[in-house]
């Protein structure tokens, strides 16, 4: 990752850090003002995004860390790792949220208070969680951070629950409907524990090392067949780690040529690959062709 990657995804996780504080003030306040069941369950997720968001920060600065004598490919594992402990997390509230909606479901409707000033509060949450939604898609998209992208899915979460709040406060205040938020909820523990899947079986596969996408193996197994020199090829390997893909091949030359005309078709090749992969970290081996693949 370069520098510019890693500023733009401590830059994501140090809005988040502010936006899920921001809300988890704001939620309190109209819980004090409503005493909305629905507010205290978005106040309960908000919190939880706070600590999500304070963990994948000090997740983004470590696997940013060069590699060391203990970590000679890096620390970009880091990220894998708390993306799969963010799955859990959110594969739990998921359950909590779910289970808290048929709960109320099944329980008497509580009457609500002061329904304006939560409506206000719920307004500001979504337009602020809108807001950090756009720019954490933004950032993950140019630098794949898998921290990034999983913290996003949890504000995409906090949105039907936020909207589903809103409903609730405004049918309560108009109608006298206690219900409404409820299935709005059950919604959005779907949505999460749908989310939270696909989240932590990326981050697994990552930590199990399993191969990098084959749209991108078949891309960087053309560049190498069609490379100049290159008589042909064998073990391409991949692994993915955070968001650095790890690329190994063997390549066969002529072995009548210099050990100078080996070294420049396999460094041009390298570099050719890390242009159409820039995260990749390429090793590439060396075989006389036709000398079998010993």
């Amino acid at each position: 990752m370069n520098a510019s990657e890693h500023r733009q995804n401590l830059g994501a996780g140090i809005a988040s850090v502010t936006v899920a504080g921001v809300l988890v003030i704001l939620k309190f306040l109209a819980l004090t003002a409503t005493g909305s069941l629905s507010i205290a369950a978005s106040l309960t997720d908000s919190a939880l995004d706070l600590l999500v968001s304070s963990t994948g920060l000090l997740a983004i600065r470590y696997a940013a860390r060069p590699p060391d004598r203990d970590h000679a490919f890096g620390h970009t594992s880091a990220e894998d790792l708390m993306a799969l402990a963010q799955a859990l997390m959110v594969g739990g509230s998921g359950l909590f949220i779910g289970w808290s909606a048929v709960e109320r479901l099944r329980g008497p409707s509580e009457p609500l208070r002061s329904e304006a000033a939560g409506i206000a509060v719920m307004l500001v949450s979504v337009v602020l969680t809108l807001v950090l939604v756009w720019y954490q898609r933004r950032v993950a998209a140019r630098t794949g951070s898998k921290v990034v992208s999983a913290d996003s899915l949890h504000y995409v979460g906090d949105l039907v629950p936020n909207i589903g709040a809103l409903v609730a406060l405004f049918a309560s205040q108009h109608f006298g409907l206690g219900r409404v938020d409820s299935v709005v909820a059950l919604g959005a523990a779907a949505m999460l524990l749908l989310g939270a899947l696909r989240i932590g079986k990326s981050a697994w596969d990552a930590l199990m090392d399993r191969g990098a996408d084959p749209e991108l193996v078949t891309r960087v197994r053309g560049i190498v067949e069609n490379w100049p020199g290159v008589h042909g090829h064998h073990d391409l390997k991949t692994r993915m780690a955070g968001t650095k893909v790890f690329i190994q091949v063997h390549i066969e030359l002529d072995g009548r040529q210099s050990l100078a005309q080996a070294h420049d078709i396999g460094a041009a090749l390298r570099r050719s690959i890390v242009r159409a992969v820039p995260n990749a970290e390429v090793i590439i081996h060396k075989d006389v062709a036709g000398r079998g693949h010993g």
